[in-house]
């Protein structure tokens, strides 16, 4: 299908056109037990030094990344052919590709790290929090003028961080059963110290001083373990947005992207005018509500601040987008079809086995 309708438009911000990158974390399973098959570096061997993927935190996920991408229509061409080719590979060697943000079965604690210097670190400083990672996440980049703009950026998506999250819920199969939460990997993944909102900083000095002093606390072991749900990425000049779930289909990543595309394109216009950051009050209960009930949880409205469900304030969230019309059609399928955790759902309890689940969840991985 085309990722978005032929007369969309790239999001500007002041004329300036906003760069998309993704970053998408998978799972290597073994296709007849379910369980993990930490295959990883002989994947990438398969894959003859594919520049677009590389090793994660433990050998049975994989890491795609892609170029970086002005509209849409590129967006969804990259995650979709570095989904294809990924899960070929994996296919070669007779395991599945698949796209969750947890483990369905039990994960195997320290012993599939992946053997790098920084992460043997992390294992050390963090045992318990590693011990029990493997989780898998989407992250977008949105590019930015500078780190002064992003920072105020940040305080700005503060109030939509768990709509995100719900609409990308897709984790609620763990330990072999359904965990009644739509997003066990933000448990799992809040767990790390520096795992929290972003807060309003009143400018970049106050954000660097807040990541030095959770790194000199120990909360973090450097600049890229700092796990904001939002961040300043530590590697480009971008605005991050980690909230999100590891996405089901290449449809549900499109859709994460056009969405924080579009906030950070108005946070940015705000920040410009000089509009006040709007009063943003118990994002934790948000981002909890939204991890345990997806879109049925309940939600402040930045604007009012009557309670409400998340599945409503899609409508707000439309609205401050310039450029909503591609954003609206995904929203209208993934209302029709489901979130990711509905999905997951129905094929647990149509599966009659375990592989079948598995089965099916690799097929919507790869689905387009």
């Amino acid at each position: 299908m085309s990722a978005s309708p032929s007369a969309e438009a790239s999001a500007r911000s002041h004329g300036e056109l906003l760069t998309l990158g993704v970053e998408e974390e998978f799972l290597l399973l073994d296709a007849a037990t379910g369980e993990v098959a930490p295959v990883a570096p002989q994947v990438l061997t398969l894959l003859g030094g594919e520049p677009g993927i590389k090793l994660e935190f433990m050998r049975y996920q994989l890491e795609t990344t892609t170029g970086i991408c002005t509209t849409l229509d590129e967006v969804y061409r990259d995650i979709t052919r570095l989904r294809e080719i990924t899960a070929d590979a994996t296919a070669q060697l007779g395991y599945l590709l698949v796209a969750s943000g947890v483990v369905p079965l039990s994960v195997p604690g320290l012993s599939a790290l992946t053997d790098d210097p920084r992460y043997g670190e992390l294992a050390r400083r963090y045992p318990l929090q590693a011990a029990g990672c493997g989780t898998c996440a989407c992250h977008v980049h949105i590019g930015i003028p500078s780190r002064e703009l992003g920072v105020q950026v940040l305080a700005r998506l503060r109030p939509w961080l768990a709509t995100l999250l719900a609409l990308t819920a897709n984790s609620p199969i763990a330990d072999g059963r359904d965990t009644s939460w739509s997003s066990w990997r933000y448990r799992r993944w809040c767990q790390w110290p520096s795992a929290i909102p972003p807060r309003a900083w009143r400018d970049v000095r106050a954000y660097d001083a807040a990541v030095h002093n959770l790194i000199r606390g120990g909360r973090a072991l450097d600049e890229r373990g700092i796990y904001f749900h939002a961040r300043l990425s530590p590697r480009y000049p971008t605005v991050e947005v980690r909230i999100m779930d590891a996405c089901l289909t290449s449809e549900d990543t499109l859709l994460a992207v056009a969405l924080v595309r579009g906030l950070v394109a108005a946070a940015l216009d705000e920040a410009r005018r000089g509009l006040p950051v709007e009063h943003c009050g118990r994002i934790a209960a948000g981002l909890a509500s939204a991890a345990r009930h997806g879109l049925d949880g309940q939600v402040t409205d930045p604007h009012t601040g009557c309670a409400l469900r998340q599945r409503d304030l899609t409508n707000a969230l439309l609205n401050r987008i310039t450029d909503a019309e591609p954003v609206a059609q995904l929203l209208d399928r993934l209302h029709t079809h489901g979130t990711g955790a509905a999905r997951q759902r129905a094929m647990w309890s149509k599966a009659a086995e375990l592989r079948e689940f598995t089965r099916l969840l690799a097929e919507a991985t790869r689905a387009h």
